[in-house]
């Protein structure tokens, strides 16, 4: 990691529309200030998912005003972890950072039952990556 005393997390997909929205708000939801978050995708589509927007309002946590951002250079470059998820060779590899790769089924088409099961997937495995960073999760 960085000097920097707070780690920065950068969640990667291909439209920044699902997965790396709903990790990035259970970091947010979890770690508060101790952790900057940043997602992108890099393709980005025009707007959150609305079906992942519904899953993420039942675990109390609103990502209606989220918006997905093209993924940059200087996104990955500021982030200590970048985190995959289906974004394959489109993501840019740079020496000296800590990459992990999520294999998760992409929710892009699917209804709130199919949801369901992948945004609990992402938030036991943001819970892990808190463990992991030395930081305990808020509750």
């Amino acid at each position: 990691m960085s000097d920097r005393t707070v780690p920065s997390v950068l969640f990667v997909c291909v439209h920044n529309a699902g997965r790396s929205q709903m990790a990035a708000a259970f970091l947010t939801h979890l770690a508060g200030d101790r952790v900057r978050v940043r997602s992108a995708g890099s393709a980005p589509a025009d707007t959150v998912n609305p079906a992942v927007v519904a899953a993420m309002a039942e675990t109390g946590i609103d990502i209606a005003a989220e918006t997905p951002k093209v993924l940059t250079t200087e996104a990955v470059l500021a982030s200590d972890v970048v985190i995959t998820m289906g974004c394959g060779d489109s993501c840019p590899v740079f020496p000296g950072k800590r990459y992990l790769d999520w294999p998760l089924e992409d929710p892009a088409g699917h209804g709130l039952d199919q949801i369901r099961p992948i945004r609990d997937a992402i938030e036991h495995r943001v819970r892990t990556l808190l463990a992991d960073l030395g930081i305990p999760a808020h509750t």
